[in-house]
């Protein structure tokens, strides 16, 4: 018997229940035609800087839509539901046609500088969230930070920091598996590499692809950086990771030095000259999370009390779906996580971290290639024979969610349907979004998308929605202006030295730090 099934013996039926999950959900409103829309936030949504379950990401015209924390995946599902029928009902009202695009690659979009940076407000934190997000444009370009995804929030009661770094390296080592199972963003606008080196091929009007690419918002496209390429974060404990991301947090770069905090005319350019000016600018597949206090830096929360969940990032957006995900694939979610936690997870290294790069990118570019193979350990390994390996290791887990749960086998499905999708890639979605732009729409990603985005606008705005509903949550947005408000007139700091107190090296430490409460970024 190996670790996985001891641990897995071992697990009590009241661990497995006591799974929690939540969904952070990003989609660009866009026009009729598939061009960005300029639109201002929707004021009916409420404050993007203080409501609970909707605000914008990047950009102003990137909604961002949030679940609260869940012990039922079918809870959780259904309140991402509910929030995008009132959100569409509200751009029905505000914005005439405009629909949440529906894939993870962007829409039509306009000259860089004129995508509009997410806005919150007079606030000193609603400055620093706009001034971040300029600097974001300066160091990377605003046309990257315009790709959507899902990040899936997820816990397990009785879980250490130590663990959950051991479930990282895990996830980090079998990524590739979700990008070939889920990835969904094979093809792209040409408005998003006009100008910038590629290697995709024409296809259709105005359509670049990859032919077995699977998520080319995960591949060098998308969340890439030149600069974050030189950081080597290893995640054998929180005393590493802390000190790895406190270096690049504090480390001064050059070409941000060259850029300047603020301009000749005074206005900002961006929160700090180091390589992060925050610790969301560090890109990843997984992030360790706490919930923070005010005022309070998220390394410092962890570094302080550990870490309580993990954040899966690289999962795209589902264009077949809705609302972007199905609670089939949200199980497989809790069982791959489960796995990772399980198995043995020996300490990473920097030619294994190396590794992990070049299959990432391999997979996200060519992951349904026939006989594509992927580095493990120095060797070459199909990621057909690697992927049966975790999917094997994962049925006793989903059986064993299943009876803890009870009522069904909807993880052990959700597992098998993974099992048939890898041994045929066909119907995986990356290949069915190019199979769908072939046949209805003469290859056009632009095309495909319009179509599934209004479909998706149709399905949400046909469902049932109560006078009870809508008065929730328009009572929801009514508080979150009243919050925003209240931040506004609370604020006595001069924005410069709330951002000098908030970027300063003091508050990443492993103590708390005494000064003024700053609400955090």
């Amino acid at each position: 018997m190996n670790r996985l099934q001891q641990r897995l013996g071992g697990l009590a039926p009241t661990r497995l229940q006591g799974i929690r999950r939540g969904i952070e959900k990003e989609s660009l409103r866009a026009q009729p035609d598939g061009k960005l829309a300029l639109t201002p936030h929707p004021a009916a949504l409420g404050s993007a800087l203080t409501h609970p379950h909707i605000t914008t990401d990047f950009s102003e015209s990137q909604l961002e839509l949030i679940t609260g924390v869940h012990a039922d995946v079918d809870a959780c599902l259904a309140e991402l539901t509910e929030v995008h029928q009132f959100t569409y009902r509200v751009l029905r009202e505000a914005c005439g046609e405009e629909m949440m695009w529906v894939s993870s690659m962007p829409c039509g979009l306009p000259s860089d500088e004129t995508i509009p940076l997410g806005r919150y407000g007079t606030s000193n934190v609603g400055r620093a969230k706009s001034v971040y997000r300029m600097g974001l444009g300066h160091r990377y370009g605003r046309r990257m930070q315009t790709i959507s995804g899902i990040h899936y929030n997820w816990s397990m009661p009785e879980v250490s920091s130590e663990d959950y770094f051991a479930l990282i390296r895990n996830f980090r080592r079998q990524a590739f598996l979700l990008l070939v199972l889920f990835g969904a963003s094979p093809a792209v606008c040409a408005s998003f590499v006009e100008g910038r080196p590629h290697a995709l091929e024409p296809i259709g009007e105005y359509t670049m692809h990859k032919p077995h690419a699977t998520s080319l918002r995960m591949g060098r496209l998308g969340y890439q950086s030149e600069a974050q390429a030189s950081l080597f974060v290893s995640y054998n404990g929180l005393d590493g990771y802390g000190a790895s991301l406190a270096d690049a947090l504090t480390r001064p770069y050059a070409p941000y030095e060259a850029i300047g905090v603020r301009n000749l005319g005074g206005e900002y350019n961006q929160l700090a000259t180091t390589l992060l000016q925050i610790e969301n600018e560090f890109y990843g597949t997984i992030r360790p999370k706490r919930v923070i206090f005010p005022g309070e830096r998220p390394l410092h929360a962890l570094r302080e009390r550990g870490v309580e969940y993990v954040e899966v990032r690289l999962m795209d957006l589902d264009p077949f779906e809705p609302v972007g995900i199905s609670a089939q694939t949200m199980r497989f979610l809790d069982v791959f996580l489960l796995q990772c936690l399980l198995r043995e997870s020996p300490p990473d290294s920097r030619d294994e971290i190396v590794e992990m790069k070049h299959n990432q990118h391999l997979v996200a570019e060519s992951g349904r290639q026939p006989g594509l193979t992927l580095r493990r350990g120095g060797q070459e390994v199909l990621l057909a024979d690697w992927g049966r390996e975790i999917l094997t290791e994962c049925r006793p887990i989903a059986e064993a969610m299943d009876a803890a749960l009870g009522g069904g086998d909807a993880h052990a499905r959700a597992v098998e349907a993974a099992i048939q999708s890898l041994a045929q890639p066909d119907t995986l979605p990356s290949a069915r979004v190019l199979q769908a732009m072939a046949a209805s729409h003469a290859d056009s990603f632009t095309g495909f998308a319009i179509e599934r985005s209004r479909q998706a606008q149709l399905a949400l705005l046909d469902m049932p929605w109560t006078p009870e509903q809508q008065s929730r949550y328009e009572a929801m947005s009514a508080d979150s202006v009243q919050a925003q408000r209240q931040i506004e007139a609370a604020d006595t700091m001069p924005f410069e030295e709330y951002r000098q107190q908030y970027t300063s090296p003091g508050r990443l430490g492993l103590r708390p730090v005494k000064g003024d409460v700053l609400l955090a970024i």
